[in-house]
């Protein structure tokens, strides 16, 4: 899933790039630039966005570089969108992840640039697991070598992580606009305690369970399953949408087999297919583990319900013996059906 870029996508952003310089010294507009007064915050996907609104709240406008429902890995900026970033007052986003993102916040001029990594240091789980490349440096079906984020980006899924992340947005809230600065500090520690009592409900949900192994269609969990004593089994590992080697197949099969896993875990932004072909195989259930790299609907989801759904989730496929208060029925398929089930993704790979 990470960094699957090509040539001809560098230069699409180099062109982007210079296309938004045009536009900035011609008087150009963004998004950005009718803030209304408010603190112009760009975020370059979902959870940066996520903490932008929960943080900023009423004194800021925010630009999601990245659409509802779209696999954010892959983004390639427009014009418009390399001028918003320029732009902004503030910028939240994840060195590594989004390349062209990367370059526009270089150009910018913005003092308050948050990378998430700074808060929270990326670590190596071997993400190309299975198909031969190394992290960082994964080699695809085409031929191509392709860049990635030095480590496992999904930094987002442990919630201690992620309130790491939230308290350096609400400190760099605080700088960009003074005049708020107490609210900012105030709504960070709201957010902090959520995610400290989402960290809790992981924590004694999955404290007792039969199997602590889980197989997920593509390497995305492992902060998670460092954080609560897990272990992810991945059919893929950094990107999605590439074939598994037989190899690779066997020793998930295997793994599945002797950790007694029932399902397999797939995500909505890409095809089910791999997943309803092993689940298929092992005759096991399948059902969604969403890595959070978007909503479909913001109106009615969010970071903290859908992390509680797939807590949910990972209980009835470990085998917990008891669920936290409130917490939402898991979502299965008794059988592959090829169609995705509500959002979806995957455990990181350390198997």
């Amino acid at each position: 899933m990470i960094g699957r870029r090509t040539r001809s996508s560098i230069a699409l952003a180099a062109t982007a790039l210079a296309s938004a310089l045009v536009l900035t010294a011609c008087g150009g507009s963004s998004s950005a630039d009718s803030g209304n007064g408010k603190l112009k915050v760009v975020a370059s996907f979902y959870p940066m966005e996520f903490l932008a609104q929960q943080i900023g709240k009423e004194h800021v406008a925010v630009t999601d570089l990245t659409a509802a429902g779209v696999e954010p890995h892959d983004l390639e900026l427009t014009a418009k969108q390399v001028g918003t970033v320029r732009q902004a007052d503030a910028i939240i986003y994840l060195k590594g992840l989004q390349p062209t993102v990367d370059q526009a916040v270089a150009q910018s001029s913005s003092k308050h640039r948050i990378d998430a990594t700074a808060a929270s240091p990326l670590v190596d789980h071997h993400l190309d697991e299975g198909t031969g490349a190394g992290a960082g440096d994964s080699q695809a079906a085409d031929g191509h070598k392709h860049e990635g984020p030095a480590g496992d980006p999904h930094i987002w899924l442990d919630p201690t992580r992620y309130a790491a992340i939230a308290k350096s947005v609400g400190d760099e809230f605080a700088k960009a606009d003074p005049a708020h600065a107490e609210d900012y500090r105030k709504n960070t520690d709201a957010l902090v305690t959520e995610l400290t009592a989402l960290d809790q409900d992981f924590r004694a949900g999955l404290k007792d369970t039969r199997t602590k192994t889980f197989v997920t269609s593509h390497a995305a969990f492992g902060y998670l399953a460092d954080r609560y004593g897990l272990t992810q089994v991945a059919i893929n590992g950094v990107d999605p949408e590439s074939e598994p080697t037989p190899a690779r197949l066997a020793a998930v099969q295997k793994a599945a087999k002797d950790n007694g896993a029932t399902t397999i875990f797939f995500e909505t932004l890409v095809s089910p297919k791999l997943a309803d072909t092993v689940a298929k195989d092992l005759a096991l259930k399948t059902a969604v583990l969403d890595p959070l790299e978007g909503v479909k609907d913001p109106s009615k989801e969010n970071y903290l319900t859908v992390m509680k759904q797939n807590l949910a989730n990972l209980q009835a496929a470990l085998g917990a013996t008891a669920a936290p208060a409130g917490t939402p029925a898991a979502t299965t398929t008794d059988s592959p059906s090829g169609s995705p089930a509500p959002d979806a993704t995957t455990p990181a790979a350390t198997s």
